[in-house]
């Protein structure tokens, strides 16, 4: 498989208008420009963003020109939801939790290189848009095009509203490629509507045909997305460990997906999948290996990758865990419950009485089943959620 063959298939869910277009232009020889937006919606990058991140990989390695692009403009307006209406933003939290995403990719994407990425907000031009502007942008998209989107059906069919600011999130991330220009536009395969809106303004605008590509998302056999861990993504602001450990905690069946989209193994899906079937433990290792790697070095996928065959598979404690310090009553004693919140486990006093009741709490080596059971924590008491997150007890003094 040459260069470009493995462009336009690896991680790929589909190309617009089709592939063949695209692979002429590429065989062709010429550079394109092209992008992907991420949300700064959330505090860091997550494993989600990491497909489109690869890809942009893919592409300036071949030596073209590509744009990381932070919609800090978009994430304040929120991208619909299925359920409800998005929390609009402010642009200091936008701003704030995009802050380091540079750092983030620094050793996947090369920003200070001979052909260096260039990472912008799109604030730089939607904050100049008139509602003059607005109107003859909007003029080019109809009503019923909009109401297509699935989740607005879906909301509409359970007598959920949906909010006509809502219909502007699609035609300002369109508006994106217009201003940039771009020949190409990536996106996750849940972002398809969108980025089809661009590639409709960019032709009504420019006169121009936007090529787009989606990439496939890490999804289970349900269909919902892996690398979340108690209703938080896997950030990658975490430690190599941590990391190392939340690949492990994927289910076996995404780890062929993994390879294909997180990794730069040479990828043969029916090699990966004889790899699985034969050893599944030793296959996710390798893939977490990999991802480590590609994020913060081989190194800290070594020191990863021993911290984790010491904890899990030898049964023993993580070398460096978090102090935190609590509060005793006269008696010294503390419900579990109160406790699990008290060192930040959980984020309510009923999110750590869920977790009890799941049996996702040991202290000390032994599982809490009753939130109410009341402690006697010691300096030093290890408190352990789920598989691989620690905390130890420093008892303040009254």
């Amino acid at each position: 498989m040459d260069q470009i063959t493995e462009l336009l298939t690896r991680g790929v869910e589909n190309i617009y208008p089709n592939r063949e277009a695209l692979e002429k232009v590429l065989r062709s020889g010429k550079k394109l420009k092209l992008y992907q937006g991420f949300d700064p919606s959330m505090p860091s990058l997550h494993l989600g963003n990491f497909a489109g991140v690869m890809k942009l990989r893919q592409f300036q390695k071949l030596g073209h020109e590509i744009i990381f692009l932070i919609g800090d403009f978009t994430a304040m307006i929120g991208d619909p939801d299925k359920l409800s209406v998005r929390r609009p933003m402010t642009r200091e939290e936008t701003r704030k939790n995009s802050e380091n995403w540079k750092d983030q990719i620094k050793n996947i994407i090369d920003f200070d290189g001979p052909n260096p990425a260039k990472l912008v907000y799109n604030s730089e031009w939607l904050d100049k848009v008139s509602f003059k502007d607005l109107i003859s942008i909007t003029s080019n998209f109809t009503v019923q095009q909009m109401l297509e989107r699935d989740m607005f059906q879906k909301r509409m069919a359970e007598g959920r509203p949906v909010y006509l600011h809502e219909f502007l999130y699609p035609v300002a991330q369109a508006y994106d490629s217009v201003v940039m220009d771009v020949d190409l536009e990536i996106g996750g395969s849940d972002q398809t509507f969108n980025v089809l809106a661009g590639r409709d303004l960019m032709g009504a605008i420019r006169n121009k045909e936007k090529l787009v590509l989606t990439t496939k998302l890490l999804v289970d056999a349900r269909g919902e997305k892996v690398g979340k861990t108690t209703g938080n993504a896997l950030f990658l602001d975490s430690t190599p460990e941590q990391f190392y450990g939340g690949v492990m905690s994927f289910p076996d069946e995404v780890i062929v997906l993994g390879f294909e989209i997180l990794t730069e193994v040479p990828f043969v899906a029916s090699e990966i999948k004889k790899e699985v079937a034969k050893d599944p433990l030793s296959a996710k290792k390798r893939l977490a290996f990999e991802v480590v790697k590609l994020l913060w070095g081989e190194e800290a996928a070594k020191k990863a990758r021993e911290e984790f065959e010491r904890v899990f598979q030898k049964r023993e404690l993580p070398e460096q865990i978090p102090f935190k310090a609590i509060n005793l009553g006269d008696q010294g004693r503390i419900e579990a419950s109160e406790l699990v919140f008290e060192v930040g486990l959980a984020g309510s006093i009923s999110e750590a009485k869920r977790l009890i009741k799941q049996r996702a709490i040991d202290i000390e080596g032994k599982t809490i089943e009753d939130p109410n059971e009341e402690i006697t924590p010691k300096e030093g008491t290890v408190v352990k959620k789920g598989k691989n997150t620690f905390v130890k007890i420093s008892v303040n003094p009254l």
